[in-house]
């Protein structure tokens, strides 16, 4: 029993960024496989926006762990607390979404969720159930727990202030009625990312003051870094990997992150058991598997999970095809450099030319690609991102500039 516990306690630890009262998670675990109790783990969605990237799926993919053992994930819809707008990590006031667009957007996330959750051991929920009967009288009580001191303590809000950027005062009311869901759905456990952090410690506050019998532990997910490995993954730079990709774009995607990136992902993203990872970690690392057919792996995993058995193989099929008509090899040398560097010095380092004034020499006489397209700038400097260098026909290198 004690032993079944703990494995289950290091998928749950995995890959988090800060758990807190993780001796009340082991307890309702321990709980769950002496007597199959249940308990419910909490997670909430604006639905400002319709589609998901893998950026989003870490914390899903978590919620899928705990189902596992023993938990019932409340998927919690905030419809109400939408029409104000979290203002986490906003510098100004958020627009506000109409009804229509909100139940719109909670509709897509749905149908994305449970292609990672279990449905049957999921419960969705609108928190505009419990928010429009809560009436004046109850939110002047809610707003009594909290000073104004505190809620400037707040990140954001302090440099809004600081900076004499317009607060309004309804956003004030939001981490309070994020807390007040906790109370309302009587939560065991509530996870978030690791810049919700107020928000979720306000649970803990709220159902003490309610005098709820529990405050709910806290397991806080990273930011997955994106397709460049250093900033975050977000649809605004670019460098993110949507749950709606098609297949061939998806597996390509995958399949361009760095072999150091790799392991993050496997890490976040990857059904895989830790027990799985490190043995395929070993494996690379004594040379008896290559990092571009695990890669490959994790890929299919990815592309299978959001469409379907089968479409994996198809995808990589499909872009072993495609590359192969391109005369792009699909495994290269990959080299790893600072931003900015010069083309020339590039190829020097990528092992693709002897030296600088060779590799000018190549440009002049039109011998040198970037991602297939020819290059006659001798005096061109490469910024952060990825490229396929090429020399002539048939020599390639893969370069990630940080």
């Amino acid at each position: 029993m004690e032993k079944k516990v703990q494995e289950a306690l290091s998928e749950i630890k995995r890959g988090t960024s800060e758990i807190i009262d993780i001796e009340a998670i082991e307890k309702l675990i321990k709980k769950y496989f002496e007597t199959g109790e249940n308990f419910y783990i909490k997670a909430g969605f604006d639905p400002t926006a319709p589609d998901l990237h893998l950026g989003h799926t870490v914390l899903i993919q978590k919620l899928a762990t705990f189902q596992k053992f023993g938990g019932i994930i409340q998927f919690l819809i905030g419809d109400f607390t939408a029409t104000i707008g979290d203002p986490t990590g906003k510098s100004e006031t958020r627009k506000i979404l109409s009804n229509e667009q909100v139940l719109n957007n909670a509709e897509t996330y749905k149908e994305q969720v449970f292609k990672i959750l279990d449905p049957k051991k999921t419960q969705v929920m609108f928190n505009s159930t419990w928010l429009k009967e809560l009436g004046t009288g109850g939110l002047i009580q809610l707003a009594s727990n909290l000073t104004v001191a505190r809620m400037l303590e707040r990140d954001d809000f302090s440099k809004r202030y600081a900076s004499n950027t317009p607060i309004a005062l309804s956003e004030f009311t939001y981490p309070l009625l994020q807390g007040y869901d906790s109370v309302a759905m009587n939560t065991d456990i509530e996870l978030g990312g690791t810049d919700q952090k107020f928000n979720l410690l306000m649970g803990r506050t709220l159902q003490k003051a309610y005098n709820c019998k529990k405050q709910q532990a806290v397991l806080m997910m990273p930011i997955l870094e994106g397709l460049d490995g250093i900033q975050k993954m977000s649809k605004s730079l670019g460098n993110y990997i949507g749950v709606t990709d098609q297949p061939f774009d998806m597996f390509g995607k995958i399949l361009s992150i760095s072999d150091e990136l790799m392991w993050r992902y496997f890490e976040l993203l990857s059904s895989k058991s830790l027990k799985e990872i490190d043995e395929i970690k070993e494996g690379v690392k004594n040379e008896t598997l290559h990092p571009k057919k695990i890669k490959e792996e994790l890929a299919m995993e990815i592309v299978e999970r959001f469409h379907g058995k089968g479409e994996g193989q198809k995808a990589k099929e499909e872009f072993e095809r495609v590359f192969a008509k391109k005369d792009i090899p699909t495994d290269m040398a990959e080299f790893v450099f600072e931003a900015p560097i010069w083309v020339c010095q590039a190829l020097v380092d990528s092992k693709l030319v002897d030296s600088t004034s060779q590799a000018r020499r190549d440009i002049k006489a039109n011998a040198v690609s970037i991602n297939q397209e020819k290059i006659d700038d001798d005096k061109l400097n490469l910024e952060t991102g990825e490229y396929i260098l090429q020399k002539g026909k048939k020599n390639f290198a893969k370069i990630v500039i940080k």
